[in-house]
Parts: structure tokens; sequence; C-alpha cells
């Protein structure tokens, strides 16, 4: 028979045929008493993609949340002396349980990453503050080669809105090469910021122990789980920018380069969604392949050159 029994000391009724215990994360949102407002709750994050549009689901949960901790307050008031019941959640716990259910951090203050900030008597340089060694000298011959060498064609990738760019690994293969793995890095000039949609911190480039350069990096963000993968964005368009200083990829900044790159290297193609079926143009390197989700369109010869349904 798989209905449930009542239990006479204590412990809580479970199905007979239910052979897995219930996680620690279920156990605590059941603990709450509002388990079906959470999956109300998740539901819509699911369908919406951000946590904004779900105040009412959340106001519904924390509403609910209240009532079980009154009631469980009530109970416990109420309850003998010498019950064999073991004692139900405080409300602290209730209150923590309910918080780490439908909490969403806040990060739009930072991310509580501020430099380390050297005693002034220290020997260490304070890159978050100094700029020692700033245009003190220039980079041997070698290093500079290696940082004004033409970037070659074959390393320059096209953004489906037709930007031309040179690939974050390939500027620090660059600086490897010019100074030696270990003798340059990137200092943080600042916390990280975090608005509603994008991340930005302040970096300096520092190279055979002198400031190189200063750049703001910035990068944009979806949910806040993708937080931490922006922040490294973040750090790598900070490089971009302070290498401009050095001369690296320098092509890529000049007007004339860059309309020359996309007539003789790329081209505009209509392509179709696999799924939506929708359908756009994209820019994309002439020796390169449409990749999956998209392919190639091709409009049929009775038909309009400009599909009815295309995204602009």
């Amino acid at each position: 028979m798989s209905g449930a029994s009542p239990m006479g000391d204590g412990k809580p009724i479970h199905n007979e045929g239910e052979d897995e215990e219930k996680d620690e994360w279920d156990q605590r949102i059941f603990s709450t008493g509002c388990s079906n407002e959470q999956s109300k709750m998740n539901d819509c994050y699911f369908d919406k993609k951000d946590w904004r549009a779900c105040k009412d689901e959340t106001h519904l949960k924390t509403t609910r949340i209240h009532h079980a901790q009154q009631a469980r307050a009530a109970t416990t008031s109420a309850a003998p002396s010498n019950s064999a019941q073991p004692p139900p959640p405080t409300s602290a716990k209730i209150q923590l349980a309910a918080e780490e259910a439908v909490r969403t951090d806040d990060l739009t203050s930072g991310l509580d990453d501020k430099p380390v900030i050297l005693d002034e008597k220290s020997r260490q340089v304070d890159w978050a503050r100094s700029f020692h060694g700033l245009s003190t000298e220039a980079f041997s011959k070698e290093a500079a080669e290696a940082l004004l060498a033409p970037i070659g064609l074959d390393d320059i990738e096209v953004k489906p809105d037709g930007i031309v760019y040179l690939p974050e690994i390939k500027y620090r293969r660059i600086l490897n090469k010019a100074f030696g793995p270990g003798a340059w890095g990137l200092a943080p000039r600042g916390e990280t910021i975090v608005t509603a949609k994008a991340v930005t911190r302040e970096y300096a480039l520092v190279a055979l122990g002198r400031l190189v350069s200063v750049a703001r990096g910035e990068q944009d963000y979806f949910s806040p789980e993708g937080i931490p993968t922006a922040a490294e964005g973040c750090k790598s368009n900070a490089l971009m920018r302070c290498c401009k200083d050095l001369g690296v990829a320098s092509e890529l900044w000049d007007p004339r380069f860059i309309r020359k790159f996309i007539a003789e290297h790329a081209k505009e193609v209509w392509v179709e969604h696999q799924q939506t079926q929708k359908r756009r143009k994209i820019w994309m390197r002439k020796d390169d392949q449409v990749k999956y989700p998209f392919k190639i369109y091709t409009p049929s010869a009775q038909g309009s050159s400009r599909p009815n349904n295309a995204k602009y």
C-alpha cells in the first residue's frame, strides 16, 4: 500500500514509494511552508529571465512566509513542555531560508573587491593609485618590434554587426612575446561597478615594473548568473584599450584599414534561424562558414529579395 501512515514519534510522514531524501535546498524550501509559491516564482523567472519582472510572485511568497512564521510561533507557545515533537525551526532560521529562497543579489554597488591600499611606508608600488614609471623611457627594440608588428589578416575576426576585432587572447600573446610571461599584468584601479545591464572596472597595464596605460573596461550581461563572466570580459576589454597606447593592433582603429578589410575579406549574407525561422542579415569573413543555429537563406526566384519576416 503506497498511502502515507501517521507516525506517533514526531517524525515527518513519508510515502513508502519515496526512496530518495529531499536535498538540503528542497528541505529548506519546504520548511518555509511556501513551496508552491517558490515554484511559481521559479516558473516566472524561467519565462521572463528577469527577477524584477516577478515582483508579484516574490511578494506573494514573502507574505506566505510571514504567515507561516506567525503560525509556527503560535504553535510553539501552545505546545506542552514535555512534548515529544522536535522543536520547530526558530524565526531566525525561517527568515534565513526565506531570504535565501527569494534573494537576488543587489550588486549595483559593486562586488566588494576594492583594491588593497598599501601602507605609505611600504616599499611596494601601490598600483591602485601610483603612476610609477610612466613614460620614463622607451622599451627595448625587440619589445617595440613585437608590439608594433602588423596584425595578420587571418587573426582578424568580424562580428555579425560588421565590427572587426582581434580576439583578446591574441593581445595577451603579443604582450607575452614582447615582455615575456610574468613581466606584465593588469592591476585594478578601483572596485567593480555593476549596473542594471553592465559591469565596468578600471585597470592599469603594468609592464616590466612600469605603468603603461590606464583604461576602463566594460561588458554587458543579461542575468545575475552572468555577472562573473561579464567581470572577466570587462577585464579583457580594459586590456584591449590599454594596448592602444602601445600600438598593438593599431590598424583596427584606422577607418581606412577597416573599410579596405571589409571590402576585401568580409561579406554580408542572409541567414535563417533553424528553430525560429527568423531571417536577418549578418556580416562574416568570406572564408568562414555560417554556424549553428543559423543557416544560409537563399530567396526563391519568384519571391522578393527581402524576406517578409526579416528581422532588422
